[in-house]
């Protein structure tokens, strides 16, 4: 894709930070956030893992991942978003490990075979219907807001692809924890890993990691020290520039 054509659609290439890699985004559609590095940073990686990211967008969280792991899925179901997510998988040389398809998770019978992955990672919609401002933006209403997959959906399609104690990674809104320990347990999954993220020390948590396991043993939950995002000069975190690599 040529400079004049990224400006015609207002597409622009973004640094990675990682490996020299690059991101292709377009303002007219959702564009990666702090949330999918943040989760990208969160599983404990295996070299023979093979994982799949639901609702990968741009698809920055394979492009995080692909050095430490066997290979990656990505499924996207804006058709536009999908067509992104490979050109960045082309633009940064990973055809051998990334493979990007455009369906719905939803349908996970037609795109995937039953227990045949790991890991399975997940930067869902937050709100639901008819919780909070909508965006104008339909690519960005999506991602935030419930309209093609609810919580639900997104847990029921990563215990139908996880093997047995395979895990499940997501990151998500605070208010919802209750929700999403009930959803967890409906379809077998037990908390083993929780970390919330706090904008500044000061201000209280309003994100959190979590890793869930298939057929885990109950009563053995990990809660991690939270991660600061913010100093309280507005700068990041030491751990934040870790993160990003600066």
């Amino acid at each position: 894709m040529s400079d004049s054509k990224l400006e015609e659609n207002s597409f622009r290439i973004d640094d990675l930070m990682k490996s020299g890699r690059k991101v292709i985004q377009s303002s007219n559609e959702f564009c990666f956030s702090m949330d999918s590095v943040l989760l990208a940073h969160f599983p404990k990686l295996k070299r023979k893992f093979k994982v799949l990211d639901l609702g990968t967008g741009t698809g920055v969280i394979p492009l995080l991942i692909a050095d430490e792991v066997a290979q990656v899925t990505a499924i996207e179901l804006n058709s536009t978003m999908a067509e992104i997510a490979r050109r960045n998988v082309e633009l940064n040389n990973l055809s051998d490990k990334i493979f990007v398809i455009e369906g719905d998770y939803k349908n996970f019978r037609k795109h995937f075979k039953a227990e045949s992955f790991d890991l399975v990672v997940a930067n869902p919609p937050y709100r639901a219907i008819g919780s909070g401002a909508v965006n104008e933006i339909e690519g960005v209403a999506t991602a935030r807001h419930e309209f093609t997959a609810t919580l639900d959906d997104v847990v029921t399609a990563a215990r139908f692809v996880l093997k047995y104690h395979g895990i499940f990674c997501m990151i998500h809104i605070c208010e919802r924890l209750c929700e999403i320990v009930d959803v967890l347990h409906n379809h077998q999954f037990e908390m083993k890993r929780l970390r919330l993220i706090q904008p500044k020390f000061s201000k209280l948590p309003n994100l959190m990691l979590l890793e869930a396991m298939v057929g885990g043993a109950a009563g053995s939950l990990k809660i991690e020290k939270p991660l600061i995002v913010h100093n309280e000069d507005g700068s990041y975190s030491d751990e934040i520039n870790l993160i990003y690599g600066l």
